[in-house]
């Protein structure tokens, strides 16, 4: 099991970036942290998770 933005979830088996096409973020809007260290996007394709990571990912939203 991993904790994603503060839920439990099964452990994803594909790659970061796959994951997070799948639930449909856009990469230019999004940070992501794993284990409390930022993911640089560059890693995003290399990065897998594990059973007991904690990742946040935080949006970004323009306006005013």
């Amino acid at each position: 099991m991993v904790i994603i933005n503060g839920r439990e979830t099964t452990t994803p088996q594909n790659s970061m970036s796959e994951y997070l096409s799948e639930q449909g973020y856009f990469f230019s809007r999004i940070a992501v942290e794993k284990n409390g260290e930022i993911v640089k996007k560059s890693q995003y394709d290399t990065v897998y998770f594990q059973d007991g990571d904690i990742v946040e990912i935080v949006s970004f939203v323009g306006g005013g």
